[in-house]
């Protein structure tokens, strides 16, 4: 049998951003890690905004001060608050895997420049998670108010910050990953960084519980997750930032993670 054989490949290969976004891609579908942490992320947004929902129904508000307090918006969104823990895993592992398998190294063997790997890997998660959030908040929207629409305690889309909130529940989300992945890339050890996680969505809030109540509920407010949902609430709360204001504060802190985990990656061996 004659075998043939080609002559090697010699034309000029171009580095180029969109090359590289899509080497990402490639990695981030093909971790069965990374990919449970995305289905799990929609499971756990609109599937616990649908048991709230239930809940709710099945208790609902029994006077005139407890109705008009009622969110139906903000029930059939209360799944974010477990969802951000899985998309920020996924930020987590989309670079920690890298670290800990030692495939790093092939990444910066072929982006000698590396930062392009990190702003790749960051405009590759939070794309993912917008795109796929978005249908979800929206289906977790619409799923819970016909639930509650049972005790006519539903609302709209039309509503006054109803649209807002929803599409302001996958900027969040994206927001999450974002941190995770700064927090990756800054300890490069995926035990380290999910409990830097849970520290900075959660823990910060339990220390602040020492503290004098008006003293908390001033510091409170600009903490991450309190931070980032505002932008979720439809209406408004004397102890939270407004909803813009909100989402911009929580985006400072993956922006400065980002900033500190490019200074480390440049200058520090993989």
């Amino acid at each position: 049998m004659t075998t043939i054989r080609l002559p090697p490949y010699t034309a000029p290969q171009r580095l180029t951003p969109a090359r590289i976004l899509r080497s990402e891609w490639t990695k981030m579908r093909t971790q069965p890690s990374v990919v449970w942490a995305v289905l799990s992320t929609i499971v756990l947004l609109v599937g616990f905004g649908v048991l709230f929902a239930l809940l709710r129904e099945s208790h609902p508000p029994q006077n005139q001060a407890a109705l008009q307090s009622f969110d139906p918006t903000g029930i059939s969104l209360a799944g974010v608050n477990l969802a951000q823990l899985s998309i920020g895993v996924l930020g987590i592992l989309l670079i920690t895997n890298e670290y800990t398998s030692g495939l790093i190294r092939a990444s910066f063997a072929a982006v000698p420049a590396r930062l392009p790997i990190l702003w790749a890997k960051a405009i590759a998660v939070v794309l993912t998670t917008v795109v796929l959030c978005v249908p979800a908040a929206f289906a977790a929207f619409l799923i819970g108010q016909s639930i509650l629409s049972a005790h006519h305690l539903n609302t709209t889309l039309a509503s006054p910050g109803a649209t807002r909130a929803v599409l302001g529940c996958a900027l969040y989300l994206g927001g999450v990953g974002l941190l995770g992945l700064g927090l990756g890339a800054l300890l490069r050890n995926p035990a380290g960084a999910i409990s830097a996680l849970l520290g900075a969505l959660f823990g910060l809030q339990l220390i602040l519980g020492f503290l004098p109540a008006t003293l908390a509920d001033q510091v409170t407010k600009f903490l991450p997750s309190p931070a980032g949902i505002a932008v979720t609430a439809t209406s408004p709360d004397p102890l939270a930032l407004s909803p813009w204001t909100g989402l911009a504060v929580f985006l400072a802190y993956p922006a400065v993670l980002l900033v500190l985990a490019a200074y480390r990656m440049r200058h520090r061996d993989a």
